[in-house]
């Protein structure tokens, strides 16, 4: 039964580290589309004619891969599984970041200081200060800062970054400064404690929603007038952007000391693979000038 195939598929990749939220559902909705037509194996016309049926052509691409994936692995098993060709596929153009200053970065804090008191939620200009404080002081994916709880803050200054986006988890040290402004926002935190020991809590009491995260951002850009010009806004996930790149920019340019400083860089920011690190590389204009001036330098033969 496809549907069986289809968990059997998803369980095994969860053992190596993949959530599969999203194609979990989208395997399962095709395993029953085709099964209302009698079919037992992948049938190329039917996995085509259900990816269709998703309102936009990214979503059909997504749809559609996610039952090639599938039918690869179930082919292997038995040829009768025929592998859809993607006819969605379209490059996908990585978003360039919005790298914020460190006036901007100022200005946002002072903003989110300044966020309308809520009586369901009386910590709401406390809250929003320290969480984009928090992800623009250490690179942590919105995702990873939402998700910590009152037990990963180690003693010493130490975040614990559970089962993340590749399902590992890693310590992230914080700086005094964090430190403090951490302290001081917990020792309010523990006040309203309830049920839910997440360390950023919505007006229900629960783990605060990225929606609501990402609205309440919107707003502070706002408020600080943050690159009001741009058709396109900045993104709260570009904080973490911003942190790549301003430490980027303080290493020197020799290249012994750039490799560590690019591993211990990937590590902290939790990437597993470090080509994701070198793509910071492009994002500021000075970085680009640095690496720039060091390749000619090398080239002419001149010690860097």
């Amino acid at each position: 039964m496809l549907s069986g195939d289809a968990e059997r598929y998803i369980e095994l990749r969860r053992t190596l580290g993949f959530k599969l939220r999203k194609p979990s559902r989208h395997l399962q909705s095709f395993a029953r589309f085709a099964m209302e037509r009698g079919e037992t194996y992948v049938s190329a016309a039917t996995a085509l004619e259900w990816a269709t049926m998703a309102p936009t052509r990214g979503a059909r691409q997504r749809r559609l891969g996610d039952v090639v994936r599938l039918a690869r692995f179930l082919r292997a098993e038995n040829a009768k599984h025929e592998v859809p060709v993607n006819l969605f596929t379209e490059r996908a153009s990585r978003p360039v970041p919005y790298i914020y200053t460190r006036d901007e970065l100022a200005r946002i804090l002072d903003a989110a200081g300044q966020l309308r008191r809520q009586k369901p939620n009386p910590l709401r200009q406390q809250l929003y200060v320290m969480l984009f404080g928090l992800i623009a002081a250490t690179g942590l994916r919105v995702s990873e800062a939402l998700e910590l709880r009152l037990g990963d803050v180690l003693v010493g200054g130490v975040l614990h970054i559970r089962e993340t986006k590749f399902g590992k988890s890693r310590l992230v040290p914080l700086h005094q400064t964090v430190v403090a402004a951490l302290e001081g926002y917990l020792d309010r935190r523990r006040r309203f404690a309830g049920l839910d020991d997440h360390l950023f809590l919505s007006v229900k009491g629960k783990m605060l929603a990225y929606s609501s995260a990402n609205c309440t951002f919107r707003r502070v850009l706002r408020l600080a007038n943050i690159a009001p010009e741009r058709s396109r806004r900045p993104r709260i996930h570009d904080l973490r952007h911003s942190f790549a790149t301003h430490v980027l920019e303080q290493c020197n340019t020799e290249r012994d000391a750039v490799a560590r400083h690019f591993v211990a860089l990937a590590t902290y920011l939790g990437h597993v693979d470090i080509k994701h690190t070198y793509w910071y590389l492009q994002a500021t204009p000075a970085l680009m000038t640095d690496i720039a001036t060091a390749a000619e330098t090398l080239i002419m033969g001149e010690p860097i």
